[in-house]
């Protein structure tokens, strides 16, 4: 019968570990900062003992006193927590294993390993949702040797499910802050919990769910882009289970990025308190997906675990790398959760909850390809090359830009348009849903536009203004042909239609481009060409 000592272990997703690992038949130490919490936890189980230790207060004398065969950290939260725990087990020589979601924690697990590898003890970091669960997901989807362009990850959490205030104060850590991204094949940033969108999590015979999810900072942010073939964009969002606590939240970031507060995170007590308020409205269905694309192929991963099983989820991990640990399967050193489990070895855990998941897969079809049929292949490869979008993609170059004056210029401005001269050029692309996002950088002037199809043509939106294109083409290249334009969905007058001259082609082995537009009595507005080349 093995000794392990669990901090946190009559939290939230703590006690579920717990209870799991002694159904196991090991021995479990309770750790947590209240000795009556602890003690009241225990009572009625066998093997359970209550210890009055947490990462900050008296932990090294606990193990010292215990010398337990396992720690694991299951109370969080660990953003902007330090490594006392592993450091104080390496010092010991006793494996370590955490349950830790925050970016900074698990990716800078690393640092200990070449102690912990002296010492010959395991240090495993990050044994829950993300990145074990998750990263075992990706790599079961990812097709062999087919790289991978994007990675979208969805958590939807039940809103009767108990989470602790750790929880609320990791979200509220990062929201409103800067979160750092690989896209457009490279690092930018975004802003946590923005990024509102509707996800749709569905599996054969289960009822479909509709969740808003925002944008939170996870480890795989770090992991997935460099250890999974392709340097895939990868995005990863969450969200509670009732809209109005997501909108909520979604404007409680703004102050934070607009500086006029620092952080959310002092808020956390009263964010639990709320959601306790609410604990009866919404259901007990939990959901969580995996989206990857390739060139050729998406598929997708979903998982629903109704009953108010969802928060059992997180914990699966590190019950199976816990055994693993114990049964010496972890070779010494530190590293992260994230490429340590297969999804098969999840089935068993899942069967024993309400738990069911499926895997899902439709071809990719890119929108010009879409839209122009048969004549997409007879683009030039260069033109051809630069709309093959799926999930993301990047390409630099230069571009010389000429801007209108006086209320040409004006207008420009409102659009967004860079100021006149030449520039460095980023494009990044983003696929969703069939449509695609056009972002151009030209030397940190930024302006970005959505393309979606509209019969054998496509549209162009710019915030409230809509145009519709044909797009006639030959082996020489591409133009778009405006064929109409709406503001606010209104259809606007042929009189007032701006003249819009843009074509691609290939030359010199380059994809090339110009575009124009010019408004009627006021004159040209924006001109801008140049080449791109993909990343």
């Amino acid at each position: 019968m093995s000794r392990i000592l669990v901090i946190g272990g009559y939290g939230g997703f703590g006690a579920r570990l717990v209870r799991r690992l002694l159904a196991n038949g090991h021995h479990i130490l309770v750790a947590g900062r209240s000795g009556e919490k602890a003690a009241a936890f225990c009572a009625g189980l066998a093997n359970a003992e209550p210890v009055v230790a947490d990462r900050t207060n008296g932990i090294g004398m606990a193990l010292a006193r215990e010398r337990p065969d396992l720690v694991i950290d299951a109370a969080g939260p660990f953003q902007g927590s330090g490594y006392t725990v592993p450091e104080a087990c390496i010092a010991m020589r006793i494996p370590y294993l955490d349950l830790a979601d925050s970016r900074e924690f698990v990716t800078g697990i690393a640092r200990l390993d070449r102690e912990a590898a002296a010492a010959s003890v395991p240090i495993v970091s990050g044994a829950s949702s993300v990145p074990a669960l998750s990263g075992a997901v990706v790599r079961a989807l990812a097709p062999p040797g087919m790289p991978v362009r994007a990675i979208d990850i969805a958590i939807s959490a039940s809103n009767r499910a108990v989470a602790g205030p750790s929880v609320a104060a990791a979200i509220l850590s990062y929201a409103g802050k800067p979160v750092k991204l690989w896209r457009g094949r490279r690092w930018t940033s975004a802003t946590g919990w923005q990024e509102l969108r509707r996800e749709r999590f569905s599996v054969s015979g289960e009822a479909p769910l509709l969740r808003w999810v925002a944008l939170a900072e996870v480890p795989d942010l770090d992991l997935l882009p460099l250890g999974i073939p392709g340097h895939p964009a990868v995005t990863f969002r969450a969200g509670t289970e009732l809209g109005f606590q997501m909108l909520a939240l979604w404007l409680l970031s703004w102050p934070v990025r607009w500086g006029w507060i620092p952080s959310l995170r002092s808020a956390a007590p009263w964010l639990h308190r709320l959601q306790g308020l609410t604990a009866r409205a919404g259901s007990d269905r939990s959901a969580m997906s995996v989206t990857i694309k390739t060139d050729r192929v998406a598929r997708r991963w979903t998982l629903i675990a109704s009953n108010g099983d969802g928060p059992e989820i997180p914990t699966l991990a590190a019950e199976l790398l816990a055994e693993d640990m114990l049964a010496g399967r972890i070779p010494p050193g530190a590293r992260d959760a994230g490429h340590l489990l297969t999804l098969d070895r999840f089935e068993p855990l899942f069967a024993r909850f309400s738990i069911r998941h499926e895997i899902t897969e439709w071809p990719v079809v890119p929108l010009y390809a879409r839209a122009m049929g048969a004549r997409f292949a007879d683009l030039p490869a260069r033109v051809r090359e630069m709309h093959v979008v799926s999930g993301d993609g990047g390409a630099i170059g230069e571009g010389n830009v000429r801007r209108g004056r006086g209320p040409a210029y004006l207008i420009g401005a409102v659009m967004g348009f860079p100021p006149s001269g030449d520039h460095p050029l980023h494009v990044a692309f983003a696929e969703h849903a069939g449509k695609e996002r056009w972002t151009r950088d030209f030397g940190g002037h930024r302006f970005s536009s959505e393309l979606s199809q509209a019969g054998e043509g496509v549209a162009e939106r710019f915030g409230p203004l809509r145009f519709v294109f044909d797009l006639p083409s030959d082996a020489e290249g591409l133009r778009m042909v405006l064929r109409g334009w709406t503001l606010f969905g209104v259809p606007m007058p042929r009189f007032l239609k701006p003249r819009i001259d843009a074509r691609e082609w290939e030359e010199d082995g380059r994809f090339r481009f110009e575009v124009g537009v010019q408004m009627p009595l006021i004159g040209e507005v924006v001109r801008y060409r140049g080449y791109l080349a993909p990343l």
